[in-house]
Protein backbone atom coordinates (compact mmCIF):
# COMPACT_ATOMS: atom_id res chain seq x y z
CA UNK A 1 0.00 0.00 0.00
CA UNK A 2 1.47 3.61 -0.90
CA UNK A 3 1.72 6.13 1.22
CA UNK A 4 -1.10 8.36 1.69
CA UNK A 5 -1.25 11.60 1.49
CA UNK A 6 -4.21 12.99 2.69
CA UNK A 7 -7.91 11.17 3.71
CA UNK A 8 -6.83 8.00 5.86
CA UNK A 9 -9.72 5.59 5.41
CA UNK A 10 -10.80 4.00 1.97
CA UNK A 11 -13.52 5.56 0.46
CA UNK A 12 -14.73 5.61 -3.42
CA UNK A 13 -14.09 8.21 -5.66
CA UNK A 14 -15.82 8.49 -9.36
CA UNK A 15 -14.09 10.65 -11.38
CA UNK A 16 -15.42 11.70 -15.44
CA UNK A 17 -13.25 12.19 -18.33
CA UNK A 18 -10.83 9.93 -16.78
CA UNK A 19 -9.38 8.24 -19.50
CA UNK A 20 -6.71 11.80 -20.31
CA UNK A 21 -5.59 15.24 -18.82
CA UNK A 22 -7.20 16.35 -15.47
CA UNK A 23 -9.32 13.14 -15.12
CA UNK A 24 -6.14 10.78 -15.16
CA UNK A 25 -4.17 12.82 -12.70
CA UNK A 26 -7.18 13.50 -10.07
CA UNK A 27 -7.86 9.37 -10.09
CA UNK A 28 -3.90 9.24 -9.79
CA UNK A 29 -3.96 11.29 -6.53
CA UNK A 30 -7.20 9.58 -5.36
CA UNK A 31 -5.57 6.06 -5.32
CA UNK A 32 -2.14 7.59 -3.90
CA UNK A 33 -4.60 8.17 -0.52
CA UNK A 34 -5.22 4.79 -0.75
CA UNK A 35 -9.14 5.34 -2.43
CA UNK A 36 -10.81 3.34 -4.63
CA UNK A 37 -11.45 4.82 -7.95
CA UNK A 38 -14.69 4.65 -10.18
CA UNK A 39 -13.35 5.48 -14.01
CA UNK A 40 -15.21 7.23 -16.54
CA UNK A 41 -15.00 7.82 -19.96
CA UNK A 42 -15.44 6.69 -23.46
CA UNK A 43 -12.49 4.80 -24.25
CA UNK A 44 -12.41 1.68 -22.42
CA UNK A 45 -9.03 0.94 -23.31
CA UNK A 46 -7.24 3.77 -21.66
CA UNK A 47 -9.24 3.68 -18.70
CA UNK A 48 -8.31 -0.36 -18.67
CA UNK A 49 -4.69 0.77 -18.66
CA UNK A 50 -4.97 3.62 -15.80
CA UNK A 51 -6.92 1.47 -13.59
CA UNK A 52 -3.99 -1.25 -13.77
CA UNK A 53 -1.68 1.21 -12.94
CA UNK A 54 -3.48 1.94 -10.19
CA UNK A 55 -4.29 -1.40 -8.75
CA UNK A 56 -0.35 -2.26 -9.20
CA UNK A 57 0.86 1.31 -7.70
CA UNK A 58 -1.28 1.43 -4.90
CA UNK A 59 -3.66 -1.21 -3.97
CA UNK A 60 -6.91 0.09 -4.82
CA UNK A 61 -10.15 -1.30 -6.30
CA UNK A 62 -11.27 0.09 -9.38
CA UNK A 63 -14.23 0.33 -11.45
CA UNK A 64 -13.87 0.98 -14.90
CA UNK A 65 -17.52 2.18 -16.51
CA UNK A 66 -17.26 3.17 -20.36
CA UNK A 67 -20.39 5.49 -21.31
CA UNK A 68 -20.53 8.64 -23.54
CA UNK A 69 -22.16 11.37 -21.34
CA UNK A 70 -23.55 12.72 -24.53
CA UNK A 71 -26.09 10.22 -24.06
CA UNK A 72 -28.71 11.26 -21.56
CA UNK A 73 -29.35 8.34 -19.89
CA UNK A 74 -25.59 7.72 -19.40
CA UNK A 75 -25.64 9.55 -15.58
CA UNK A 76 -28.51 7.10 -14.50
CA UNK A 77 -26.88 3.61 -16.39
CA UNK A 78 -23.33 4.98 -14.05
CA UNK A 79 -25.51 5.27 -11.23
CA UNK A 80 -27.81 1.85 -11.00
CA UNK A 81 -24.26 0.46 -12.04
CA UNK A 82 -22.74 1.04 -8.62
CA UNK A 83 -25.65 0.55 -6.98
CA UNK A 84 -25.96 -2.52 -8.40
CA UNK A 85 -22.66 -3.25 -7.17
CA UNK A 86 -22.84 -1.90 -3.52
CA UNK A 87 -20.84 1.11 -4.50
CA UNK A 88 -21.03 4.57 -2.06
CA UNK A 89 -19.59 7.24 -3.74
CA UNK A 90 -17.30 9.96 -1.81
CA UNK A 91 -15.96 11.70 -4.06
CA UNK A 92 -17.59 13.08 -7.24
CA UNK A 93 -15.11 14.62 -9.86
CA UNK A 94 -17.68 16.32 -13.08
CA UNK A 95 -14.07 16.60 -15.32
CA UNK A 96 -15.53 15.49 -18.74
CA UNK A 97 -15.86 18.33 -21.12
CA UNK A 98 -14.72 19.73 -24.25
CA UNK A 99 -15.44 22.85 -26.21
CA UNK A 100 -14.58 23.55 -30.03
CA UNK A 101 -13.32 27.27 -31.56
CA UNK A 102 -15.01 29.36 -34.56
CA UNK A 103 -17.94 30.94 -34.98
CA UNK A 104 -20.41 29.40 -33.15
CA UNK A 105 -22.62 29.71 -36.71
CA UNK A 106 -20.07 27.77 -38.85
CA UNK A 107 -19.83 24.82 -36.05
CA UNK A 108 -21.53 21.65 -36.17
CA UNK A 109 -24.83 22.21 -34.58
CA UNK A 110 -24.69 18.89 -33.09
CA UNK A 111 -21.34 19.25 -31.48
CA UNK A 112 -22.69 22.18 -29.67
CA UNK A 113 -25.59 20.51 -28.34
CA UNK A 114 -23.14 17.78 -27.42
CA UNK A 115 -21.26 20.38 -25.29
CA UNK A 116 -23.93 20.96 -23.45
CA UNK A 117 -24.85 17.78 -22.74
CA UNK A 118 -21.20 16.67 -21.26
CA UNK A 119 -20.30 20.01 -19.55
CA UNK A 120 -23.70 21.30 -18.18
CA UNK A 121 -26.28 18.19 -18.31
CA UNK A 122 -24.17 15.46 -17.32
CA UNK A 123 -22.64 17.20 -14.63
CA UNK A 124 -25.80 18.39 -13.12
CA UNK A 125 -27.30 15.00 -13.43
CA UNK A 126 -24.28 13.21 -11.88
CA UNK A 127 -24.31 15.76 -8.76
CA UNK A 128 -27.91 15.13 -8.47
CA UNK A 129 -27.80 11.16 -8.43
CA UNK A 130 -25.04 11.37 -5.84
CA UNK A 131 -25.82 14.04 -3.98
CA UNK A 132 -28.87 12.58 -1.96
CA UNK A 133 -26.99 9.56 -0.54
CA UNK A 134 -24.08 11.76 0.52
CA UNK A 135 -26.39 14.15 2.68
CA UNK A 136 -27.91 11.42 4.11
CA UNK A 137 -24.81 9.80 5.28
CA UNK A 138 -23.21 13.34 6.64
CA UNK A 139 -20.60 13.63 4.53
CA UNK A 140 -19.26 13.56 0.70
CA UNK A 141 -17.24 15.94 -1.56
CA UNK A 142 -17.86 17.27 -5.27
CA UNK A 143 -15.03 18.27 -7.22
CA UNK A 144 -16.56 20.62 -10.64
CA UNK A 145 -13.87 21.70 -13.08
CA UNK A 146 -15.38 25.11 -14.18
CA UNK A 147 -12.98 27.99 -15.75
CA UNK A 148 -11.68 31.21 -15.87
CA UNK A 149 -14.06 31.48 -18.75
CA UNK A 150 -17.01 30.81 -16.96
CA UNK A 151 -16.36 34.57 -15.32
CA UNK A 152 -16.99 35.92 -18.83
CA UNK A 153 -18.54 35.71 -22.60
CA UNK A 154 -16.37 33.93 -25.23
CA UNK A 155 -16.32 34.92 -28.88
CA UNK A 156 -15.45 32.22 -31.41
CA UNK A 157 -15.68 29.42 -28.17
CA UNK A 158 -19.14 31.12 -27.46
CA UNK A 159 -20.72 27.80 -26.19
CA UNK A 160 -17.55 26.92 -24.21
CA UNK A 161 -17.51 29.67 -22.33
CA UNK A 162 -21.60 29.96 -21.24
CA UNK A 163 -21.28 25.96 -20.29
CA UNK A 164 -18.21 27.27 -17.85
CA UNK A 165 -20.72 30.22 -16.68
CA UNK A 166 -23.04 27.40 -15.73
CA UNK A 167 -20.47 25.41 -13.35
CA UNK A 168 -19.02 27.88 -11.92
CA UNK A 169 -22.49 29.49 -10.60
CA UNK A 170 -24.40 26.53 -10.35
CA UNK A 171 -21.36 24.85 -7.90
CA UNK A 172 -21.18 28.10 -5.72
CA UNK A 173 -25.00 27.96 -5.69
CA UNK A 174 -25.30 24.47 -4.39
CA UNK A 175 -22.27 24.51 -2.16
CA UNK A 176 -24.33 27.10 -0.19
CA UNK A 177 -27.24 25.23 0.21
CA UNK A 178 -25.22 22.04 1.03
CA UNK A 179 -23.70 23.74 4.41
CA UNK A 180 -23.90 22.24 7.38
CA UNK A 181 -24.51 18.91 5.94
CA UNK A 182 -21.16 17.85 5.72
CA UNK A 183 -21.01 18.08 2.44
CA UNK A 184 -19.09 20.23 0.56
CA UNK A 185 -19.04 21.43 -3.46
CA UNK A 186 -15.82 23.03 -4.83
CA UNK A 187 -14.89 24.41 -8.30
CA UNK A 188 -12.03 24.29 -10.05
CA UNK A 189 -11.50 27.40 -12.65
CA UNK A 190 -8.18 26.97 -14.56
CA UNK A 191 -7.08 29.19 -17.50
CA UNK A 192 -5.15 26.85 -20.33
CA UNK A 193 -4.34 23.44 -19.22
CA UNK A 194 -1.73 21.20 -21.01
CA UNK A 195 -4.06 18.65 -22.11
CA UNK A 196 -5.64 17.22 -25.11
CA UNK A 197 -8.55 20.09 -24.91
CA UNK A 198 -6.40 22.39 -27.20
CA UNK A 199 -6.62 19.71 -29.99
CA UNK A 200 -9.69 18.23 -29.91
CA UNK A 201 -11.52 22.14 -29.32
CA UNK A 202 -9.17 23.47 -32.14
CA UNK A 203 -7.86 26.17 -29.87
CA UNK A 204 -4.74 24.83 -29.58
CA UNK A 205 -3.38 27.49 -31.91
CA UNK A 206 -5.19 30.69 -30.37
CA UNK A 207 -3.15 33.24 -28.91
CA UNK A 208 -4.96 32.29 -26.03
CA UNK A 209 -3.27 28.93 -26.04
CA UNK A 210 -0.22 30.44 -26.99
CA UNK A 211 0.12 32.62 -24.42
CA UNK A 212 0.72 30.11 -22.23
CA UNK A 213 -0.57 26.80 -20.65
CA UNK A 214 -0.99 25.72 -16.68
CA UNK A 215 0.84 21.99 -16.20
CA UNK A 216 -2.26 19.73 -15.67
CA UNK A 217 -0.50 17.79 -12.97
CA UNK A 218 -0.43 21.12 -11.08
CA UNK A 219 -3.66 21.88 -11.92
CA UNK A 220 -5.22 18.67 -10.29
CA UNK A 221 -3.15 18.86 -7.52
CA UNK A 222 -4.39 22.35 -6.60
CA UNK A 223 -7.95 21.95 -7.20
CA UNK A 224 -7.48 18.08 -5.38
CA UNK A 225 -6.45 19.86 -2.06
CA UNK A 226 -9.34 22.20 -2.49
CA UNK A 227 -11.80 20.00 -2.48
CA UNK A 228 -10.24 18.01 0.46
CA UNK A 229 -9.95 21.34 2.34
CA UNK A 230 -14.08 22.13 1.56
CA UNK A 231 -13.22 24.94 -0.22
CA UNK A 232 -16.01 26.76 -2.53
CA UNK A 233 -14.06 28.10 -5.02
CA UNK A 234 -10.26 27.44 -6.43
CA UNK A 235 -8.81 29.73 -9.19
CA UNK A 236 -5.30 28.58 -10.12
CA UNK A 237 -2.18 30.95 -10.80
CA UNK A 238 -1.86 34.81 -10.14
CA UNK A 239 -2.01 35.41 -13.79
CA UNK A 240 -5.72 33.84 -13.65
CA UNK A 241 -6.78 35.63 -10.60
CA UNK A 242 -5.73 39.05 -11.37
CA UNK A 243 -7.48 38.52 -14.63
CA UNK A 244 -10.70 37.47 -12.88
CA UNK A 245 -10.29 40.27 -10.60
CA UNK A 246 -9.95 42.42 -13.95
CA UNK A 247 -13.08 41.68 -14.93
CA UNK A 248 -15.22 42.91 -12.32
CA UNK A 249 -13.94 46.60 -13.36
CA UNK A 250 -13.42 46.70 -17.15
CA UNK A 251 -16.24 47.30 -19.67
CA UNK A 252 -18.15 44.36 -20.77
CA UNK A 253 -17.20 45.45 -24.22
CA UNK A 254 -13.49 45.06 -24.12
CA UNK A 255 -13.71 42.08 -22.02
CA UNK A 256 -15.66 40.82 -24.70
CA UNK A 257 -12.99 42.22 -27.42
CA UNK A 258 -10.05 40.87 -25.48
CA UNK A 259 -11.92 37.34 -25.49
CA UNK A 260 -12.10 37.59 -29.27
CA UNK A 261 -8.24 37.86 -30.02
CA UNK A 262 -7.54 35.60 -27.42
CA UNK A 263 -9.43 33.32 -28.77
CA UNK A 264 -9.96 33.63 -32.87
CA UNK A 265 -8.46 30.91 -34.94
CA UNK A 266 -4.96 31.48 -36.10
Amino acid sequence: MSERTGQETTKTALVTGASAGLGRDFARLFAADGHDVVLVARRRARLEELAGELERAHHVKTHVIAADLTDPTAPGAIAEALTGAGTDIEFLVNNAGFGSNGRFVEQSRQRELDMVSVNVSALLALTHLFLPAMIERGRGRILNIGSTAGFQPGPFMATYYASKAFVNHFSEAIAHEVAGTGVTVTVSCPGPVATEFGEVSGNGKSRLFKSGVASSDAIARQAYAAMMKGKRMVVHGFTAKAGVQALRISPRAAIQRIAARLNKPA
